[in-house]
């Protein structure tokens, strides 16, 4: 990559913006967050944002690209103020989540989740940013509908100083997002725990045990999005510029690592839940085990009367009468209730 770079020109038409991968490109005024809203950038004040440190003057940039689109990536990997390792972070593929600091500069990747139609089967991507003071630059590959919410909330009037507020408030809609998933699976455990407490022969342990399995497998995919970030954010080698140390490294942390308390305390519970369905299960198996046991017994001196009386062989009495047959049963009857009462006096059953 050439060290000296200029910016390739953004389109200059809405329609042409969406098609090549421009989201949107706005400006946004903390100072007039009461009178007004972020104001859409014109094409050559958003080139100019790319081009010049400087600019804008007042307030800062947020300019929102899906790379997706080739001429999209080009114009993100030819923004001159940018290093590149950070133009590498913006258009790479990877799923890691990275947060670096550099000067004035910081860039990173973030978990979100994506725009499934049902919350069960929200799957986790990432976004990527690059920012200073006066100017955000987020790059996606799918739909990211945390940024859409954070961007209605710009039109709110709820604009932070700077753009760390925004990855903070993306951050934040993150782990309540977690949060509600999180509360959702505490009250399939809720469930899954009155009917624990409730266990009688009629109770579906199988199904019960494919309730905890789904809570436990939903709830080890987020601890592997959110742990990361987590350990990101109480790293002590990260160093950050001051203008962005109280968003990244004191509220986002406090967010991220409460959705990580609430995850491992979901786990444990889960767990423990876990092991009171398997002793449930194996109360069962001996339970059956034991009336088997219990039948084979009683049923033991009975088989060895009918092969007594089955031998083939002279002199085999009751077989010259018409009671043989109800005799022979009569006896088998009496051994079996014999046996019982032995093994009740012996405490045995």
């Amino acid at each position: 990559m050439p060290t000296a770079k200029t910016a390739i020109p953004l389109p200059s038409e809405v329609n042409n913006a969406l098609a090549d991968g421009l989201v949107w490109a706005i400006h946004c005024q903390p100072e007039n967050a009461s009178e007004n809203t972020p104001a859409k950038l014109s094409p050559e004040d958003a080139t100019r944002c790319l081009e010049d440190m400087s600019f804008p003057a007042d307030g800062w940039a947020w300019l929102h690209f899906d790379i997706v689109h080739t001429l999209s990536r080009a114009q993100v990997e030819a923004i001159p103020t940018l290093t590149e390792d950070a133009i590498q972070t913006l258009t790479s593929t990877d799923v890691g989540p990275r947060l670096e600091g550099d000067d004035d500069l910081v860039y990173g990747a973030l978990p979100a989740f994506d725009d499934a139609a049902s919350d069960d089967d929200r799957d986790v991507c990432v976004w990527r940013f690059a920012m200073r003071p006066n100017l955000l630059i987020t790059t996606r590959r799918h739909p990211v509908p945390a940024l859409g919410v954070v961007y209605r909330e710009l039109h709110r009037k709820k604009i932070p100083d700077n753009p760390a507020g925004l990855v903070d408030m993306a951050l934040l809609e993150f782990a309540d997002t977690a949060r509600r998933t999180l509360s959702r699976l505490d009250d399939q455990l809720d469930r899954a725990e009155d009917v624990l407490l409730l266990l009688d022969r009629d109770t579906d342990l199988g199904r019960m045990g494919g309730m905890l399995g789904q809570v436990r497998r939903r709830s080890t995919e987020l601890r592997r999005v959110i742990s990361p970030v987590n350990r990101i954010l109480h790293d002590e080698e990260l160093e950050i510029p001051e203008w962005a140390e109280d968003d990244l490294k004191d509220r986002s942390e406090r967010q991220i690592h409460g959705a990580l308390d609430d995850l491992l305390a979901l786990q444990d519970r889960a767990r423990s839940l876990q092991d009171e369905l398997t002793s449930g299960q194996a109360e069962e198996t001996n339970r059956r085990l034991y009336i088997v046991s219990v039948g084979t017994t009683l049923m033991l001196p009975a088989t060895f009367v009918t092969g007594f009386f089955g031998m083939n062989t002279a002199g085999m009495f009751l077989t010259s009468g018409e009671w043989g047959t109800v005799i022979a049963g009569g006896l088998c009857f009496l051994i079996m209730l014999g046996t019982w009462l032995v093994l009740k006096v012996t405490r045995l059953l």
